[in-house]
C-alpha cells in the first residue's frame, strides 16, 4: 500500500491564513449557496462541504467554478475510497475523515489531494500523520479543550493540529494560544444559515471568528 510520506502536502494555504475552516453539514440544501456566498464574503475561504449534504459534490464543483483560487474547497466525512475519488472528480482540494483509515489515505494520496484525518489520542495522531496527514483533526475537541491540545502537542510538537468538534466562539483564541494551526467550526459558526438564517448574522459570527487570536 502506497501513502504520502508524514504531512508531505502541509495544511493549505487558505487554512493557515484565516486559521478557520468552515464546516457546512446537513439540511436540505436548499440554502448551501447563499451561506458559502456570505461565508466568503466575510473572509473565510476554508470550506469544508460534508459526504451527507444533499447535493455536495455539485455544490463543490460550482464553488470552484465560482470562486476559482480564491477559496479552498474541500469534502468533510470522507470515509472511504469512493468518497475520496467522488471529491477529486468534483473538483475538491482537500478531505476530512472523521477517523483515521489508510485506505482513505492511500486514495487522497494518489488522487493528490490534502487529507485531515481526526484522531483524539498521541497513539491516533502519531498514525494519521505517519499515514501522510496535511494537518491532524483533533477530534471532538471539546471532550479535552485547549488545555488537552497543549499536552498533547508537547510530545508532538511537529504535527499540525485543527481542533473540531465543539470548538465555541469565544475559544479559538485559547486553542491556537495553545498550538492549533487553525480551527474547524461547524454549527457555533454556521447557526442557523443552513436552514435559512440570517446571512448578516453568519458574517457577524465569521468576522469574529476571524478576529480571533492568541490572547484575545
Amino acid at each position: 500500500m502506497s501513502t504520502a510520506s508524514a504531512g508531505s502536502a502541509g495544511p493549505g494555504p487558505h487554512l493557515l491564513r484565516t486559521r478557520v475552516v468552515a464546516i457546512l453539514r446537513g439540511h436540505d440544501g436548499t440554502h448551501l449557496a447563499a451561506t458559502i456566498d456570505a461565508l466568503v464574503g466575510a473572509g473565510i475561504t476554508c470550506l469544508e462541504i460534508t459526504t451527507n449534504t444533499p447535493d455536495a459534490f455539485a455544490t463543490v464543483t460550482a464553488t470552484r467554478e465560482r470562486y476559482g483560487d480564491g477559496v479552498e474547497v474541500g469534502v468533510g466525512t470522507t470515509r472511504t475510497p469512493e468518497h475520496v475519488r467522488a471529491a477529486a472528480a468534483a473538483g475538491a482540494q482537500f478531505v476530512v475523515s472523521p477517523g483515521t483509515s489508510p485506505a482513505v489515505a492511500t486514495a487522497a494520496h494518489d488522487a493528490g489531494l490534502r487529507w485531515y484525518p481526526g484522531a483524539f489520542t498521541a497513539t491516533e495522531a502519531e498514525t494519521a500523520w505517519g499515514l501522510g496527514a496535511a494537518a491532524v483533526k483533533l477530534f471532538p475537541a471539546s471532550l479535552g479543550g485547549p488545555r488537552y491540545l497543549r499536552e498533547l502537542r508537547a510530545p508532538l510538537d511537529d504535527v499540525p493540529f485543527v481542533p473540531t468538534g465543539g470548538v465555541a466562539l469565544d475559544q479559538i483564541g485559547e486553542y491556537l494560544a495553545a498550538g492549533a494551526v487553525a480551527v474547524g467550526l461547524g454549527s457555533p459558526l454556521l447557526g442557523d444559515a443552513l436552514r435559512g438564517g440570517s446571512l448578516d448574522d453568519l458574517a457577524g459570527r465569521a468576522a469574529a471568528a476571524l478576529a480571533a487570536g492568541p490572547g484575545s
